[in-house]
């Protein structure tokens, strides 16, 4: 399986910066770039695929790039087709949206068409975001929440641009937007290759990462009655092809970011649902099926560890839009606690209606 990378990013965040540096350095690995020019704003679309070749250009470092104005999945297939004919040569895919791009479409590719999921692994989204002018854009462009939104990994560019007071309350913004994502502070691209590839954000795995001031401020705001608001620091990693570096030391919360934080009514929003009783697994796949059917257009992200009554091991799930995949990971140790956490990510959701009928399911 040849895993594929999303960058992502509005207008102006870094994403050219990082690909050079991606296309440039010598780092020994052998990337194939696809810029993803095809969206709304390309009307031309049509034209530019009948008059002009998809282009291919090696790189210096074994690296190649190529153009697509068409359709993700058919260039892909090209690319693959390829790779086995011998005439190129790539061990992983990194794909530019354009910064007016919604990522959902491009990482839905990767669970419609078989035929992609048969050769391609989609290993994590990775969202940039201008530390100078992400505020103003959140605010105008929902296009820039939902990039944050289905993001595994947030770097923050430009900060050297901003205060601390500033950076603080970006982040503090992030966080409640998508509470399971990493945010990174990079400066002028240079992040390190090993926290852009091999994230597995898209595995099924028995953690589940939430930001710990996340929690802890959701614990002050309103504790839903027996849940357990417990600080998600376990950090390590128990399964056998997954991992997620969380690094929750960049860019520290401090505390008065929460006033400045009232003004941002963003329509994409997260939320935790932790309850330590256990779910009854038919009235739970019946309630979870409606969410999906009702609000799965509206469903960025969505993933839980689940303690369901008779089975002895955590089942995992995880899903973009409508679609959803779950599995059953390690059996519970002994000493752990049992318990379900379960974090969604979308826009205008209806917490309490899907936590009442979340509780309604428990066993």
């Amino acid at each position: 399986m040849i895993p594929v990378t999303i960058l992502t990013g509005f207008l102006g965040s870094g994403k050219t910066t990082l690909l050079k540096r991606i296309l440039n350095e010598k780092h020994g690995m052998k990337i194939a770039v696809i810029e993803n020019e095809f969206g709304e704003e390309n009307i031309d679309n049509e034209i530019l695929v009948q008059n002009q070749a998809e282009q291919i250009v090696q790189m210096s470092n074994g690296c190649i790039c190529c153009t697509i104005r068409g359709d993700l999945a058919r260039a892909l297939g090209d690319l693959a087709a390829r790779k086995r004919a011998g005439e190129i040569a790539f061990d992983r895919v990194v794909i530019e949206t354009t910064g007016l791009a919604n990522p959902g479409p491009v990482a839905q590719t990767f669970f419609i068409d078989s035929e992609i999921a048969d050769e391609f692994l989609l290993d994590a989204i990775i969202t940039l975001v201008d530390a100078k002018h992400a505020n103003a854009q959140l605010d105008e462009h929902e296009v820039v929440q939902r990039q944050v939104g289905f993001a595994d990994r947030l770097f923050v560019t430009k900060s050297d641009l901003v205060d601390e007071a500033l950076l603080s309350d970006l982040r503090h913004r992030l966080v409640h937007m998508n509470p399971k994502a990493t945010i990174k502070v990079v400066n002028f691209g240079e992040a390190d290759l090993k926290e852009i590839f091999d994230l597995r954000g898209f595995n099924l795995n028995a953690k589940l990462e939430i930001d710990p001031d996340f929690l802890a401020e959701d614990d002050h705001a309103h504790a839903h009655h027996d849940h357990d608001h417990g600080h998600a620091h376990d950090h390590e990693h128990e399964h056998d092809h997954e991992h997620c570096n969380h690094d929750h030391g960049q860019c520290a919360h401090d505390g008065h970011a929460h006033h400045h934080h009232a003004h941002h009514d963003d329509r994409i929003k997260s939320f935790v649902y932790r309850n330590d009783r256990p779910f009854d697994p038919n009235k739970l796949e019946d309630f979870l099926g409606g969410v999906l059917q009702i609000y799965g257009e509206r469903l960025l992200r969505y993933k839980g560890v689940l303690y369901m009554k008779g089975v002895d091991r955590k089942v995992v799930f995880q899903g973009v839009h409508q679609m959803m995949g779950s599995d059953l990971a390690a059996k519970w140790l002994p000493a752990e606690k049992k318990t379900n956490k379960m974090v969604f990510i979308g826009i205008d959701l209806p917490q309490d209606l899907i936590t009442d009928g979340l509780d309604a399911c428990l066993a």
